[in-house]
């Protein structure tokens, strides 16, 4: 294969998942570290690709590139869902409960259809449409105002005011990057501050982030990883970036995919 098929088979991944790791592009192109390493190399010199440990992400400037809810939903379905199963089980009965917009945080509310007493608080349309139209116990949705952004959450002003003064048990929370430095980050700034007051609202956090969110850095910073109770990723992450997490979230869950 020719250094331009290999580095344009790359850059497809990276635009479908938005991160990609170098021994998954070894396995797949059959060539050596070596060769791929160049080759991510030559993309970030044309700006194409962002080095980052351990392989190629979107590139800074995509920090504002915010893909619509139906891409992200046939992206790393495997792995959102283990973890979304992952993440509902750590949901009680009677407790009340925040569920920001996002795929993932999309599927752990498919898994919550049986908990009885739930009484939700979500920006997200398709959580709310989910536990609306096929829920099987009772349970209580409420769903904020605000305008509608590409991944389908009502965001901005309303939402956030909404929000003031609920008092919720849990947020499953769902995010676009995860860095060590930056923290839990967003590219829609209207979004990210949303996040934030559901964040303000709950007791406890919890996490629900795939293994290519790690390393990628979006636009503005919504909580510092130091304030996550529970974070809930795949076991596609690599063994440094879940001992990096370990040491900076309360408690890290691998889910098996």
């Amino acid at each position: 294969m020719l250094a331009r098929q290999r580095q344009q088979l790359i850059l497809d991944e990276v635009a479908r998942s938005g991160a990609v790791k170098v021994t998954d592009l070894v396995s797949e192109l059959g060539v050596s570290d070596m060769t791929v390493r160049r080759d991510i190399s030559e993309l970030a010199g044309r700006g194409l690709v962002d080095r980052v440990h351990g392989g190629a992400a979107m590139p800074r400037m995509a920090s504002v590139h915010e893909p619509g809810f139906a891409t992200k939903a046939t992206q790393q379905v495997e792995a959102k869902t283990a973890i979304a199963k992952a993440a509902a089980a750590q949901v009680r009965p009677g407790s009340s409960l925040g569920i920001s917009a996002g795929t993932t945080t999309h599927l752990v509310a498919t898994q919550l259809l049986d908990i009885p007493e739930l009484t939700v608080v979500t920006n997200s349309l398709p959580v709310a449409d989910e536990l609306h139209r096929n829920r099987r116990v009772e349970q209580t949705v409420l769903l904020t105002g605000g305008m509608r952004t590409p991944s389908d959450a009502l965001v901005g002003p309303l939402a956030v005011a909404a929000l003031q003064g609920i008092h919720l048990d849990l947020l499953i929370l769902g995010v676009h990057g995860m860095d060590a430095r930056a923290g839990l980050t967003g590219p829609n700034l209207l979004e990210t501050q949303t996040n934030r007051a559901l964040i303000d609202s709950s007791r406890r956090i919890l996490v629900v982030a795939d293994h290519s969110k790690w390393g990628v850095v979006a636009l503005q910073t919504a909580a510092r990883l130091t304030e996550v109770d529970v974070l809930v990723t795949d076991d596609q992450l690599d063994e440094g970036a879940r001992e990096q997490l370990a040491g900076l979230v309360g408690e890290l869950i691998v889910a098996s995919s």
